[in-house]
């Protein structure tokens, strides 16, 4: 083997064009199919974990504005959800419906001794936290009984508790334990919002990429802060019983036709009443993404394919090229087997390396992507969306496709070096 090796190295020397084109089709095959992947399952992840965001059984329902003229009334009409709107929700539709729910928005400063901050406070119900997958830090979210009895407690983020508290977030690791411990301390607390003192009773985890509010009771901040307007700000609940895309539309249908009509709106106006119907959303997402991987994987095999072209052709050349010296070869006695082996090795050997030279490139650019452009954020106005997350390819797919490059060379170099392998020394020699 050391013998075939050595005289590989030597081959490829006297033939250094030949070799640094076999081997830049390889590694730009490989290269391609991992940088093109890694992109996709960039963009991809970025949408998931947007989507990861929300409860998929879900629904928010938002007052729009009417945009047909119905009953003497024209459209352009301003509809704002009331108490009324939940209580159907609740009843007629409690066949789908499991949990209801809203939240009323507003802005208010929050205080604590000389530290305050400006912030938007929303009343919500205990279900807001499983439909927006609010994770707590410490203590608890706001619960039955705080509606019930309209209780002032607050729920703060970390961000916000850490201002309030003046505590830096940028600290070392032994200093961390005691700004915890200052965030538990904060629990019980009672802070100023507006003229109303509030207590806190939990800190959640502020989503990296989301809005921060503060949580409150939906009843607290609707009697202080809305008891003048017949507004109920949004309703969202969960639901089951809807596993189809067609479920979801006849659903839809139905309960804005219901809602059309409490506020006088035509039957078939969908801008009177918005849904944010996170099933459906997640139903499209995955179709998209799954239009996305099969663009992704066609334009990556045939990139892959253009580079085992590359190298099938120049196997064939590099063949044709040596049927002279395979014939001096037989003529002093190697047998068929050698002639055979030399190729398959040589071809192995080339297609290994490059395809790991490919490989390394690949993951390397990947890298590159997350470094930079997989930390940018676009602000929607309602949160901040990363567009590009973890743009990685599993190494499954990166050794797939260098085994398929090495096995496409040598089957290219085989075919034409077992013909040569059987062609008589004196047409070998022959030849030109």
């Amino acid at each position: 083997m050391r013998d075939i090796l050595t005289e590989i190295w030597q081959t490829a020397r006297r033939n250094k064009l030949r070799t640094s084109l076999t081997g830049f089709a390889v590694a730009w095959g490989i290269f391609m199919l991992i940088v093109l992947l890694g992109a996709g399952n960039g963009l991809i992840n970025a949408n998931l974990k947007q989507s990861d965001r929300f409860l998929s059984s879900s629904m928010v329902v938002f007052g729009g504005w009417t945009s047909k003229p119905y009953q003497g009334l024209k459209e352009g009409r301003d509809i704002r959800l009331h108490g009324r709107d939940m209580e159907i929700t609740a009843t007629e539709f409690r066949e789908n419906v499991d949990e209801v729910g809203a939240q009323y928005n507003t802005s208010a400063v929050i205080s604590l001794g000389q530290q305050y901050i400006s912030t938007s406070i929303s009343g919500v119900y205990p279900n807001h936290t499983k439909i927006n997958k609010v994770e707590m830090l410490h203590g608890r979210f706001v619960n039955e009984i705080d509606v019930k009895e309209n209780r002032k407690v607050l729920v703060l983020s970390n961000k916000q508790a850490k201002e309030l508290i003046n505590a830096q977030s940028t600290m070392h690791n032994a200093q961390c334990t005691i700004h915890n411990a200052q965030l538990v301390s904060l629990i019980g607390q009672f802070v100023n919002v507006g003229n109303f003192a509030f207590k806190v009773v939990g800190i959640y985890k502020e989503q990296e990429n989301g809005r921060a509010d503060a949580f409150s009771s939906y009843s607290t901040i609707k009697r202080i802060f809305g008891a003048a307007t017949d507004d109920a700000g949004r309703i969202e609940f969960t639901f089951h019983g809807l596993p189809t895309e067609q479920a979801n539309e006849a659903f839809e249908k139905d309960y804005r036709r219901r809602l059309n009509a409490e506020h006088q709106a035509h039957p078939e106006d969908e801008d009177a009443v918005w849904l944010w119907n996170r099933f459906t959303q997640n139903l499209q997402m995955e179709q998209g993404i799954g239009i996305i991987r099969t663009a992704l994987w066609v334009v990556g095999l045939f990139t892959l394919l253009s580079g085992i072209v590359g190298v099938s052709n120049i196997m064939l050349i590099t063949v044709k090229e040596r049927t002279h010296e395979f014939g001096i070869r037989k003529a002093i006695g190697a047998k068929p087997w050698s002639v055979l082996r030399l190729i398959i090795v040589e071809s192995v050997i080339i297609t290994t390396f490059f395809g790991y030279v490919g490989m390394v490139l690949g993951v390397a650019a990947n890298e590159y992507m997350d470094a930079t452009i997989g930390h940018e954020t676009i602000d929607t106005g309602l949160f901040k969306a990363t567009m590009f997350l973890d743009p990685t390819v599993g190494l499954d797919v990166c050794i797939e496709a260098t085994l398929v490059m090495i096995i496409a060379g040598t089957v290219a170099g085989l075919i034409p070096a077992f013909k040569a392998s059987r062609i008589r020394p004196i047409e070998a020699l022959r030849a030109d």
